[in-house]
C-alpha cells in the first residue's frame, strides 16, 4: 500500500493475535494497529512481524511506536515491515526521510489541545491521528479543537470510540478515518467478535451516509 487512497478508513488497534487480525478482516476493517509501545496491548517485535506478514494483501498494518529513538524505530520497521508507522513523539527530519526511503506511510498521533497539536505541520506526514490525553485508555474527549485549526492531511479520530458513538464522530466532516482499541475488546488485547463487527458496520454506514 503506497498511500491512503481509500475514501474512508477503519482501523482496529491493539491487535495481538492472528485470530483477532482475521476477525478485523472478516468484519470489513481496513487496518490493524500493532503496538510495540508501552501498553496493555503491547506485542513483541517478532509477534508484530508475524501479524504484519499475515495482514499483507488483506489489511494495512500499522506499527505503533512511542518512546523509542530513531535507530530503534528503524530497526523495528525493518524487522516488522509494516505498511505504516504511527508515531506518538516528535519526528526528526532524518527519521521522516528514512521512513520515506523505505516506502512507509507515516501517521502522527496528537493529543487534542496539546502544544504539539496546535503547532504541528501536518504536511510532513501522510495522516494525523487525533486522540485524547491518555491514548489507549478508552476515555471520551471533546472534538471542538479539532475543527479550530486547518488540516491538509487525512484525519483519523481516536479515543473513547465505540459502536454507540462512532457515527456521531464520523458526522464531523473533517473525519476521514476512525481508530478503536478498548471500545471493541472483551479484555485488553483480546477483541470481542460482536463488538468488532458492530463497530465496523456502523462506521461504514456513517461514512456512506455523509454528503
Amino acid at each position: 500500500m503506497g498511500d491512503f487512497a481509500t475514501s474512508n478508513f477503519v482501523k482496529i488497534c491493539g491487535i495481538t493475535s492472528i485470530a483477532d487480525a482475521s476477525l478485523v478482516h472478516a468484519a470489513g476493517g481496513d487496518a490493524i494497529g500493532l503496538i510495540i509501545a508501552p501498553s496493555r496491548r503491547r506485542v513483541t517485535v517478532s509477534d508484530a512481524r508475524e501479524l504484519a506478514a499475515w495482514a499483507r494483501g488483506r489489511l494495512t498494518s500499522v506499527l505503533v511506536v512511542r518512546e523509542l529513538d530513531d535507530d530503534a524505530i528503524l530497526d523495528a520497521v525493518d524487522r516488522v515491515e509494516p505498511d505504516a508507522v504511527q508515531l506518538h513523539d516528535e519526528i526528526s527530519p532524518t527519521l521522516r526521510a528514512a521512513l520515506a526511503e523505505r516506502g512507509r506511510l507515516v501517521i502522527r498521533a496528537l493529543a487534542i489541545g496539546s502544544d504539539a497539536f496546535w503547532g504541528f505541520d501536518d504536511t510532513t506526514v501522510d495522516a494525523v491521528l487525533l486522540d485524547g490525553q491518555n491514548p489507549g485508555s478508552g476515555d471520551v474527549h471533546e472534538w471542538r479543537d479539532a475543527q479550530r485549526r486547518p488540516w491538509t492531511r487525512p484525519i483519523i479520530a481516536a479515543g473513547g470510540l465505540t459502536s454507540l458513538n462512532v457515527s456521531d464522530v464520523i458526522n464531523h466532516q473533517w473525519v476521514w478515518g476512525v481508530d478503536v482499541a478498548s471500545g471493541v475488546e472483551a479484555t485488553p488485547g483480546h477483541k470481542d467478535h460482536d463488538a468488532v463487527f458492530s463497530f465496523v458496520a456502523r462506521a461504514r454506514d456513517a461514512f456512506a451516509g455523509r454528503p
